[in-house]
């Protein structure tokens, strides 16, 4: 799996996460459960991931989104 995106922004990952279902790529959104562990203040950062076959294509789709800001390297 690559890691595209790190954040604690819900709206964001849930922006991504959308798009990649629109081009029907598989994406996963890990850490999440660590919310409960935290109290659900947003503190820990998810990270949205999809396998390392189409990271180039979901790469550009957020980038044509307007997510380039929120990649990582």
């Amino acid at each position: 799996m690559k890691e595209l995106i790190r954040t604690n922004d819900a709206v964001v990952l849930s922006f991504a996460e959308s798009l990649m279902k629109d081009a029907e790529i598989p994406c996963f959104i890990a850490d999440q459960g660590m919310s409960i562990l935290e109290g659900s203040l947003g503190l820990l950062p998810r990270r949205f991931l999809v396998a390392e076959d189409d990271a180039i294509e979901a790469r550009r789709i957020l980038v044509d989104a307007g997510l380039e800001s929120e990649l990582r390297e």
